[in-house]
């Protein structure tokens, strides 16, 4: 006779389904939103780099082997130098990053300067090396630099040189700054003024309504590049860079708010009568909390990746504008500014390592594209996946 104690209740496994479809019915909005985009992998690769263009923007002095006013006439429109990891030696091979020297020629055809690698002249190059000072993050003075010639006085130009002989990489690391600044500044206004008239357009509707989209209709009407170069020309010759740089960020900011309020206006005017607003209402809570407690949160991710999709657009601007002389000017160093280089034909066929800042912007520029299109997707609650 079996015993009751014999009886072996057969384990219960739970449905893996089931498990993932509770974890999911109880995650927040933020992390159905990070788990979507994640799954993007051309989103993630450009999350990372814009990343480290961002990183490159904060630490452009450490990164930077040169301060940008730094030239040299001897070495104008000289090429770019490789860089040789070992060094040969009596001894043999010998572990030392270093770049090889010029020789100037003259060309007996065309009668200009070309410069030609002399193998025996050697610049060794390290990393952690001293060179200009500067304050690190604006708090602490040092001159370690991540690279550049152990001799400061040394040259070495890793993407060549312009026609004043100044490092070109160097000067693109720190146009890195300005230029990725304005698009982060820019944007920033551009949300204030989107979220504040977009919410008043959606929530109030009637008469403030009607002249919030009218303004935004006769804003989108007009052509963008004429006004911009009306507006950019109407800044002061006299004004100091960063009065220009600040009017620059404020006309971007201008033009730019106009997509993210009709979007702000479509969600309240969807929100605005959901259960959940109505019932913070009903409940006694003011308008401003119902407008940032629960109807802003509820589109945030929407916000972020309207956002994100709107920083291009300023980053193309500047560097429109300052290409054609009408926005940032020097001594500001934007990637704008160093395309200025690059007007000459003349100049790129001889130095067509100038067209450097012009990659840079194609890159930034896709990457933020893709990385606002995985955060648009992510944050799409119909969206599969």
């Amino acid at each position: 006779m079996t015993s009751e104690a014999q009886i072996m209740t057969p384990e219960v496994r739970p449905d893996p389904a089931v498990e993932e479809e509770a974890r999911i019915y109880v995650a927040s909005q933020w992390k159905l939103t990070w788990w979507r985009f994640r799954k993007h992998k051309v989103a993630m690769v450009s999350g990372a780099i814009v990343i480290f263009v961002y990183l490159v923007a904060l630490f452009a002095e450490f990164l930077a082997p040169f301060p940008t006013d730094m030239y040299n006439s001897r070495y104008t429109f000289a090429p770019p130098q490789r860089v040789h990891l070992f060094l040969s030696t009596e001894e043999g091979l010998k572990f030392q990053p270093h770049v090889n020297g010029f020789d100037v020629e003259i060309d007996p055809v065309a009668l200009r300067r070309t410069f030609v690698v002399d193998p025996d002249v050697v610049y060794p190059i390290g990393f952690f090396v001293e060179g200009f000072s500067y304050r690190l993050l604006g708090l602490f003075e040092t001159n370690i630099h991540l690279i550049g010639p152990i001799n400061p006085a040394d040259p070495m130009y890793l993407l060549g040189a312009d026609r004043l002989g100044r490092d070109v990489f160097s000067r693109l690391v720190f146009g890195t700054r300005i230029s990725m600044s304005i698009g982060l500044v820019g944007v920033f206004l551009s949300f204030i003024l989107g979220i504040l008239l977009g919410g008043v357009s959606g929530l109030y509707g009637g008469m403030a309504d009607n002249l919030i989209q009218r303004l935004i209709e006769f804003i989108r009407s007009v052509p963008t590049i004429p006004l911009w170069l009306g507006l950019a020309a109407a800044l002061p010759m006299t004004w100091s860079p960063l009065a220009v740089y600040f009017g620059i960020t404020v006309i971007l900011s201008l033009i730019g708010w106009t997509d993210l309020a009709r979007v702000v206006r479509g969600r309240f005017l969807t929100l605005r009568t959901e259960d959940f607003v109505m019932a913070a209402r009903l409940d006694g809570a003011s308008q401003q909390r119902i407008i940032w407690k629960y109807m802003v949160p509820s589109f945030t991710s929407h916000i972020i990746a309207s956002l994100t999709l709107a920083i291009p657009g300023m980053i193309l601007a500047e560097t429109a504008l300052s290409f054609l002389g009408l926005g940032l000017r020097p001594p500001i160093v934007s990637w704008g500014v160093l395309l200025q280089e690059a007007q000459n034909i003349r100049a790129v066929a001889t130095a067509p390592w100038l067209l450097t800042p012009g990659i840079a912007v194609v890159v930034t520029v896709l990457a933020l594209n893709f990385l606002g299109d995985g955060l648009r997707d992510a944050a799409d609650p119909y969206s599969r996946g």
